[in-house]
């Protein structure tokens, strides 16, 4: 797990606050570690990987619902759903979390 943005200036948790945006160089650890899959959560951070890390790393990513409570119009049956994508990614590459 890693955030999209290394700094940003943001008051509270307000996406839409979200000012001077610094991107994390996603290169450190996608030449480091054998990633198959990238997934942001909410569509802020979906937009600013895309925006910000995508021209950097050339490797897209999967957005997917927020888990915040304040996201009420997703109920959990609909964010489990969503959600199996991690899981259909790591076993059509033959990968199973925790080990080769």
């Amino acid at each position: 797990l890693w955030d999209v943005l290394e700094s940003c200036d943001i008051n509270g948790a307000s996406d839409a606050s979200i000012r001077n945006p610094v991107p994390n160089d996603m290169n450190v650890i996608l030449s480091r570690a054998p990633i198959r899959g990238i997934f942001t959560t909410g569509t802020k951070a979906g937009a600013l990987y895309r925006r910000l890390c995508l021209p950097l790393c050339g490797r897209e990513a999967v957005t997917l619902p927020s888990t915040s409570p304040a996201n009420c119009a997703v109920s959990l049956e609909q964010l489990c759903a969503r959600y199996a994508v991690i899981r259909q990614t790591a076993e059509s590459n033959n990968w199973k979390l925790g080990r080769k």
